[in-house]
């Protein structure tokens, strides 16, 4: 849940609500790939509920993703082709923001843009900082063990994460009540 927080407590309410109208609800049944590892992604996606299995090619599940989880961000980002395969573990349901109503989205307003982008950065940031404390732990640190997770947390996304809480839940409302 806390990876949606980094997002969320960036943005403002107005990014919020576009998102989870310009998005579209999807199921995802069991063992269905929703990014596939070399193949370009079409959208990033927000985890609603249900779990997510990370796969990479000669080495396995390297992850499993919760509610509240960002997918395809790095490709989004860099536009290279995801680096695993993701896929349901059970029924989940995402929210998909296809990657050009998401660029519309960012050139036709800057404030958006830079919000969304210092999210990323924020994300990105943090996912750096457990890959390289795990690393230097020799793996024996959990990127789901919450104890670092809240050590991990810094004062400035401390401050929003009330906020995006309250966003997220709004976002779910939004959703409940969209076709699809």
């Amino acid at each position: 849940m806390r990876k949606v927080l980094y997002i969320l407590g960036q943005l403002d309410d107005l990014d919020v609500h576009w998102l989870a109208r310009a998005g579209r609800r999807r199921a995802v049944a069991d063992g269905e790939a929703i990014i596939r590892q070399n193949e370009p992604s079409p959208a990033v996606f927000l985890l609603i509920e249900g779990k997510l299995a990370v796969e990479v090619a000669g080495i396995g599940r390297v992850a499993l993703l919760q509610s509240g989880e960002i997918l395809g961000e790095m490709s989004f980002i860099d536009n290279s082709p995801p680096s695993a395969t993701v896929l349901g573990t059970g029924p989940a349901l995402v929210l998909e923001i296809a990657k050009p109503v998401l660029l519309t989205k960012i050139e036709a307003d800057a404030g958006f843009g830079l919000r969304f982008y210092r999210a990323m950065a924020f994300f990105l940031s943090d996912r750096l900082r457990i890959a390289q404390t795990r690393k230097a732990s020799g793996g024996k640190v959990s990127l789901q063990d919450e104890a670092m997770q809240v050590d991990e947390l810094e004062e400035g996304v401390l401050d929003n994460v009330a906020l995006a809480g309250d966003r997220f839940g709004r976002m779910l409302r939004i959703l409940a009540t969209a076709p699809g």
